[in-house]
């Protein structure tokens, strides 16, 4: 997932749970993606992502992959510490799919479940990631955590979206472990009306809730069992 770009490695752990029973959930497709240290996502060529003349960047993947839940609905990945842009805060984008097919020429198709949703990051943790370069070159607007729409929203849930983290190393700079918890219904089946992006055009099927630990889990357990909309809310 980190091709060649450069920045802080960040090792993530997303643990997928069934809200119904609390057992672990296999072999679910999760798709992570984000923008690189100064604020690029690849495959997009336009105004707000870096050099709108820059076509090449049209085929670019960096920072982009997919990897399934393993037995312990564990699903691991390699990348960098996500740079800011414009308007919003460090944040990653995550999609659960549920039930497709591997294909022969390592594509995923086919899965009946799918949910877009968003992870954030401590706000102290932002701040000394870019510090260091290249995030430190970024000439973007930084937007804080506090005033990000879709963070202050899903922090008003009253569900963590936030991932915990620890350092592999005496500074930020030597690399960073981060995981969360998200608890899914997977019996739960809504119709949505996508927002004229052609990102989100893809309706939720899953409920998804996410949890930086087991302690926060337990006590919310009968309210996760009546919620009938998801903390990852389909987001820009």
């Amino acid at each position: 997932m980190r091709d060649s770009q450069k920045g802080v490695d960040m090792y993530i752990h997303v643990q997928v749970i069934d809200v119904s029973n609390c057992d672990p959930v296999k072999n679910m497709y999760v798709d992570f993606w984000h923008a690189n240290a100064t604020g690029v996502y690849s495959g997009v060529v336009a105004s707000t992502n870096g050099n709108s003349n820059d076509q090449t960047n049209l085929n670019t993947n960096f920072l982009r992959g997919v990897v399934p839940t393993d037995e312990d609905g564990v699903a691991q990945m390699l990348s960098i510490f996500p740079g800011h842009y414009a308007g919003r805060t460090t944040h990653m984008h995550f999609i659960g799919n549920y039930g497709g097919t591997v294909l022969s020429n390592k594509t995923y198709s086919g899965a009946s479940v799918s949910h877009v949703g968003q992870f954030f990051f401590d706000q102290d943790l932002i701040t000394s990631v870019e510090k260091v370069t290249p995030y430190s070159t970024n000439t973007q607007t930084t937007t804080l955590n506090k005033n990000d729409n879709i963070f202050t929203e899903a922090a008003a849930t009253g569900y963590d979206p936030i991932m915990t983290y620890a350092l592999l190393g005496e500074t930020v700079g030597e690399g960073l472990f981060v995981w969360i918890l998200v608890a899914a219904d997977m019996t739960a089946e809504r119709d949505v009306t996508a927002r004229p992006q052609p990102a989100l055009l893809r309706p939720p099927r899953v409920q998804l809730l996410a949890f930086s630990s087991w302690e926060e889990l337990w006590p919310s357990w009968l309210h996760l069992l009546r919620r009938s909309w998801s903390l990852l809310r389909v987001c820009s």
